[in-house]
């Protein structure tokens, strides 16, 4: 069981930025700092990849708004990549089940992923940009310093991941106010785009053609 405090932590930092573990793992395990790394995630169309969607995101979540659609789409994507990169580090250790190791990776990646959703949404009801550039350079930070301290000491990287883990599902009950508030003004938002486009659709109607008349 020595890979699942790397399993663990691996899946939390999923669901913060599962682009940013895949390129940071990959690295590590191409330079050789760590032989806990399959080859596949140090392949280099891998890593070309995740670099590209890693510079996305990091765009992506620093624009309000823009940052809770980003978490929407990835609601499957971070959870599957963390079970992904989870059942590849039991695999390649060998003293964790594949099948296994994959629940813990996504189960983890899910619950981080809802935390930062939550967080944004709540951060989004606010007028000011620069919260969300805050938040979103304190999660790259957080993911690669925990990331890096995992390959050199799991346990106490596991440890933290857990301690933040559990104070982020704490702050996301006490910001459940805001996360409805901005869930309203999500929809009230839909509405006035649909009512703003049947009135242009009716502007634009050509009239009805009267030589049916004679």
């Amino acid at each position: 069981m020595s890979v699942l405090p790397l399993v663990f932590t691996s899946g939390w930092a999923s669901g913060i930025n599962a682009y940013a573990v895949v390129l940071l793992f990959g690295i590590f395990g191409a330079t050789g700092l760590t032989d806990e790394v399959p080859e596949s995630l140090q392949r280099t169309d891998v890593l070309v990849v995740a670099g590209v969607l890693f510079l996305c995101e990091a765009v992506a979540d620093k624009i309000p708004y823009v940052d809770s659609a980003w978490d929407s789409v990835h609601t499957v994507i971070r959870p599957i990549a963390g079970a992904v990169v989870a059942a590849l580090l039991a695999g390649q250790n060998g003293s964790l089940p594949e099948l296994a190791a994959g629940a813990v990776g996504g189960t983890t990646a899910l619950l981080s992923h809802f935390v930062k959703a939550g967080t944004r949404m709540a951060v989004n009801t606010t007028p000011e940009p620069f919260s969300n550039v805050a938040l979103s350079l304190a999660e790259d930070l957080g993911v690669a310093g925990i990331v890096t301290f995992a390959i050199f000491n799991p346990v106490a990287a596991s440890i933290i991941a857990a301690v933040l883990l559990a104070l982020g599902l704490a702050i996301l009950f006490f910001l459940a106010q805001r996360i409805r508030r901005f869930l309203r003004r999500r929809a009230q938002r839909r509405e006035e785009n649909h009512l703003a486009t049947a009135g242009r659709r009716a502007r634009y109607q050509p009239p009805p053609d009267e030589s049916d008349h004679f």
